[in-house]
């Protein structure tokens, strides 16, 4: 039994337990912050001892911690040899979502005279958090194997689109009226958001159809002009599957899912022939695109029109301007004015007034982080994200074949192009989308694809340490 101890004591993901305190701190101190000075705490009192949140109050926080912990032990005893990064920055960045959203509920219960906001929003996200993490587990468990991805592309492609079929529907409804429709489908009492789902079948089906055409690819048998492209018999499937994805874009009228989808198509196209004049090529397209859709879809002008507005000059405002900043883009003027107001450190949790921005809970959450936290709390969250995506190319980079390569360099690119959309369009520097900010936005259906994206890198990095430990 001696001899068995240390062995067991090795084999434990100590560097991904000792990684979890800072998350476990954040949420710990961040928590006792909100109960003693934030929203809804009795500010007049003196502090004293008897200030303290008592254990109950502490609950959501003690039970994140515990879930976290209970997937380090299952990860220790059944997917040792894991990323043991990945995790402990995921629990970070929602344990910071779990913060915000019970920081918002107050305010916002005041602000929209709607008091359940106060004691759902927190504990939803809690819950949320909780079942992506569950997901995520569950996902490793399921995929053994990750050939099935590649088998069934097709399938994988078409449930994506079934998935999003709704929406689609009552986007045709109300096409007269150029309104852009909401990506959200109704189960029950619950709103989902098909595109979460789509996003990761485009990645299986790109990833697939690339590595099972890679050598045409890169080398590209077409010639047009001093250009060589792929003959149109493998190029065709891809550009149909790329087109029928912007045409629901139009319908839906979402503009943050059509800049995913072709951000994903570009990364995608690099990566899996290794040649940029493909990209090229397709950002003069995109800018074709762009311009054909600015012509026809009047918010989109809108959109491109926020980002033209100046927001510096504000005494010099026209009556005309003033009523624009007030109405057409209150959100983004708003927000920039939420990030100036947090300086370099910010308000502090709970002591800034982030819900004068609108849906400061999910689209503009990056401002409302901004302004308690600060310009240093940004720049960290974003070194977050910067490591969260490095870990899954150095799980790419290290996969043993071709498919899962691609797969995992696919689906961290979602992280990648989803922050870089929606931190651009908070700071005006892009066109506001609708898309959530991973982990940190409040809504269940970003946590959970998010979890699951998690789950299915973990799984390629677990196979590939058994791989290479059977080669060795």
């Amino acid at each position: 039994m001696a001899s068995q101890s240390p062995g067991a004591i090795t084999r434990y993901r100590w560097r991904e337990l000792a990684l979890f305190i800072l998350p476990f701190l954040i949420m710990l101190i961040g928590m006792t912050m909100l109960l003693v000075g934030g929203p809804g705490a009795n500010k007049q009192a003196a502090f004293s001892p008897k200030s303290l949140p008592i254990f109950q109050d502490m609950i959501p926080v003690i039970g994140l911690i515990g879930a976290l912990l209970v997937a380090n032990v299952i990860m220790s005893i059944f997917f040792r040899k894991a990323d043991q990064l990945l995790l402990p920055l995921v629990g970070l960045l929602s344990a910071m979502g779990v913060l915000m959203a019970t920081r918002l509920g107050p305010n916002i219960a005041v602000f929209r005279k709607n008091a359940a906001y106060a004691a759902t929003y927190g504990p939803k996200q809690l819950i949320w958090v909780l079942i992506g993490l569950t997901l995520c587990l569950a996902t490793m468990f399921i995929l053994r194997n990750t050939n099935w991805f590649e088998r069934y592309k097709y399938t994988w492609i078409a449930v994506g689109f079934l998935a999003i079929l709704p929406s689609v529907i009552a986007g045709i409804r109300t096409l007269h009226s150029g309104a852009p429709t909401h990506d959200t489908l109704g189960v029950g009492p619950f709103q989902l958001q098909p595109s979460e789902l789509l996003k990761v079948a485009i990645v299986i089906f790109f990833a697939a159809y690339l590595s099972e055409n890679r050598d045409i690819f890169s080398q590209g048998y077409m010639r047009l002009g001093r250009l060589r492209l792929p003959p149109l018999r493998q190029l065709g499937p891809l550009m149909l599957m790329l087109g029928l994805a912007l045409m629901i874009f139009l319908v839906v009228r979402e503009l943050g899912l059509a800049l995913l989808i072709y951000g994903l198509f570009l990364s995608m196209m690099y990566l899996g022939s290794g040649k940029i004049s493909y990209v090229l090529i397709s950002l003069g397209l995109f800018v074709i695109l762009a311009f054909i859709g600015y012509g026809l879809l009047p918010y989109v002008r809108s959109r491109f029109a926020v980002v033209g507005f100046d927001v510096v000059n504000w005494q010099n405002w026209t009556p005309g301007q003033e009523f624009f900043a007030i109405n057409q883009g209150a959100q983004v003027v708003q927000g920039l004015i939420a990030l100036s107001s947090g300086g370099i450190l910010g308000s502090g949790l709970g002591l800034g007034h982030p819900v004068l921005v609108p849906v400061i809970e999910s689209d503009m959450i990056f401002t409302g982080l901004g302004e308690e936290f600060g310009l240093a709390g940004l720049f960290a969250i974003l070194g977050i994200y910067l490591l969260i995506v490095y870990r899954g190319y150095r799980i790419a980079i290290e996969a043993t074949n071709p498919f899962n390569q691609l797969l995992a360099a696919g689906l961290t690119s979602i992280f990648a192009i989803q922050t870089l959309i929606i931190c651009g369009g908070n700071m005006k520097f892009l066109p506001l989308t609708g898309i959530p900010l991973p982990f940190l936005s409040y809504g269940g259906s970003s946590v959970f694809a998010n979890f699951i994206i998690i789950g299915i890198l973990l799984r390629i990095s677990y196979n590939t340490a058994m791989e290479r430990e059977g080669t060795e």
